[in-house]
């Protein structure tokens, strides 16, 4: 029997980051886009180096200043700042001897510095920090929420002015005005100072958040807004530790060549699909927690079956007819997959393709790969194929879906294929072995009501995800040998292991997320963005019933959102009784899991959107 966290506790000791080469078979041409994004963004994780540069605004007696300095065993070079002149400053009680105090230890002190324009601070403007501080910010006086959030916004995109690529920012708030679950009691959302969604105007994201404790911070005395004597509430307070996003970049064209018998296949692909190919999950160096679950699945497996890892590579595209896909059962829909025309052919394969349609016929197209069973027969015709052992290929595989929080249109799925005699029931066997493997993660196993021979594999969010099944092989049939297959999305079942709360996180392209895969021993993942903010829009408009694919307009949604829409909902439809056409109202929520998404990205992002489906989709917008 396997123990609950035998898989996840395993996993620690199995792993390394590198980067390795493309795969040989399919070949990427990309725009240097994503590279260039990356590069920029490792570079700003370089360690820090001995003595920090911490930067602290909007001080009133500089007592925190001094608390920091000698409260910190850290070595650093601290350059306190306050809103007021240096006469007015000093008329509170100890300032003048902070101030000193300060300046003996080494450090800047500086007065009408505005922190909501830091870069334009002759002092300030050549220098970056690695921390920079606020405790308490306030508008001043009886000011609203709005013009705290203004504050906020502007405190913000002033601070990446002056702000080293690792640095971190410290904002000390009241309990309640971050509107984050933090907070005891939490505020209603447009009652709050919405931190996070303020934050990310500037690209930042909520990376932690801590208790202020002010006892760390021996002498410091809060002196309020501008130095008057009532004090803000520091009891209960909260200290929000905001990092730069990784950024966003724009969807690109991909162009694709994969060899196919005698010929060299060049596609173009889908937009939406650029964030999602040419990434080597499952590459031999590879830490991503989609390859740490496969490796350690097969392990397990080789403890009860004879387990070949095939090295074959396999193209992505793919040439079938529909009656070769209905060879598979009801598994495959013609309309979910992905079809493409080539731009080039070059070779005198036996294939010819239909110029005029871009969707299935009676002849042959090409299409990328809606599953690994596509290559069941080149697998089971190798010379390397052998009855009694499990073969295991894995790979991309392609499906239109609608947005949701529980499908994606590309996940890495794991093939495994076996000839057992038929009297050894080799299909009971892999499901009692898989359920005992899988099942404390809340895998179930469920018997196919209408065929017998199929055991499905579910979960709380995602149904049908894997699947157990004989399927038909004439070579072995007179052998008395059975052709067992297994297919498992291996994405969802690294959510269900690694406990991901999205599965657009397998995609980051932040380094964050890697790195907690590398570290040794593996613990349990927290996100590195807290708390993100959602937002629901609306669009609608008018289509024509007959000819509108839902599917489309959910490509259309990924593309121009670069894939920050969690959910689509449709809210409302109306068919008008006499024109024949019908409007649709859909209701977008966006949330990104790792990026820092604003109000100002997602109104281009609607902007993008109406102009997509206007000009692509042939729809009217209302």
């Amino acid at each position: 029997m396997v123990s609950q966290g035998r898989i996840l506790c395993c996993l620690a000791s199995h792993w390394h980051l590198s980067v390795t080469p493309a795969r040989i078979c399919i070949s990427f041409q990309i725009t240097g886009a994503r590279t260039a994004a990356l590069s920029m963004f490792v570079s700003n994780l370089k360690p820090m180096c001995a003595a920090r540069e911490v930067l602290l605004v909007g001080e009133g007696n500089f007592s925190f200043s001094v608390a920091l300095i000698e409260s910190s065993m850290d070595e650093l070079n601290v350059t306190a700042t306050c809103l007021q002149s240096e006469d007015v400053s000093i008329r509170m009680d100890g300032t003048r001897e902070n101030i000193q105090r300060l300046r003996d230890c080494g450090s800047s002190v500086l007065f009408q510095v505005d922190c909501t324009c830091l870069s334009e601070h002759e002092a300030l403007q050549s220098h970056l920090f690695d921390c920079i501080i606020f405790n308490f910010p306030h508008f001043g006086r009886k000011s609203g929420v709005k013009k705290n959030r203004s504050l906020l916004a502007k405190f913000f995109l002033s601070c990446v002015q002056v702000l080293k690529g690792g640095g971190e920012i410290h904002l000390t708030l009241c309990n309640g005005q971050g509107g984050t679950p933090a907070d005891s009691p939490m505020r209603e959302w447009h009652n709050s100072w919405q931190a996070v969604a303020m934050a990310a105007e500037a690209g930042l994201i909520l990376s932690e958040v801590h208790p202020f404790d002010q006892t760390k911070y021996q002498g410091y005395k809060c002196t309020g807004y501008r130095s008057q004597d009532k004090g803000f509430h520091v009891e209960s307070a909260l200290n929000h530790i905001f990092k730069r996003s990784y950024p966003y970049t724009t969807p690109v064209n991909l162009k694709m060549e994969a060899a196919l018998a005698k010929d060299r296949i060049l596609i173009e692909l889908p937009e939406e699909l650029s964030d999602y190919v040419n990434r080597s999950f499952l590459d031999s160096q590879s830490c991503h927690p989609v390859k740490l679950v496969q490796e350690q699945l097969l392990r397990e497996l080789k403890s009860s079956w004879p387990v070949y890892r095939l090295t074959q590579n396999f193209p992505e595209l793919v040439c079938c007819t529909p009656d070769q896909l209905h060879a598979f059962g009801s598994d495959f829909a013609t309309a979910n997959m992905y079809w493409v025309r080539p731009i080039e052919t070059h070779g005198q394969g036996p294939h010819e393709v239909d110029e005029g349609d871009d969707h299935p016929s009676s002849n042959t197209k090409y299409a990328l790969q809606p599953s690994m069973l596509m290559h069941l027969s080149e697998i089971i015709q190798h010379e390397d194929f052998c009855p009694g052992t499990l073969h295991a290929l894995s790979g991309l595989v392609f499906c239109r879906a609608p947005v949701s929080t529980s499908t994606s249109p590309v996940h890495h799925q794991l093939l495994l294929v076996g000839a057992f005699p038929s009297d050894s029931e080799p299909l009971k066997g892999l499901h009692g072995c898989l359920d005992t493997l899988l099942s404390p993660y809340g895998v179930l196993f469920v018997e196919d009501q209408e065929d017998t021979k199929k055991v499905w594999m579910n979960s709380e969010k995602r149904p049908k995800f894997g699947r157990l099944a004989y399927v038909s092989a004439p070579e072995y049939e007179f052998q008395g040998v059975r052709l067992s297959v297994v297919t498992i999305n291996l994405d969802h079942l690294a959510t269900l292991v690694f406990n991901l709360f999205d599965w657009r996180l397998l995609w980051s392209p932040d380094p964050r997320f890697l790195q907690h895969f590398s570290s040794k021993p593996l613990e349990p993942f927290c996100c590195f963005s807290l708390y993100p903010p959602s937002y629901s829009h609306d669009i609608s408009f008018w289509m024509e019933p007959d000819s509108f694919d839902e599917l489309d307009f959910h490509a259309a949604v990924r593309q121009a959102s670069a894939g920050t829409v969690r959910e689509v909902v449709l809210v409302d439809r109306f068919r008008h009784p006499h024109m024949g056409h019908a409007s649709l109202c859909y209701r977008l929520t966006y949330q990104s899991p790792d990026r820092a998404l604003s109000h100002s990205q997602i109104k281009n992002m609607q902007t993008q959107l109406r102009k997509l489906i206007s000009q692509k989709l042939q729809l009217t917008l209302r």
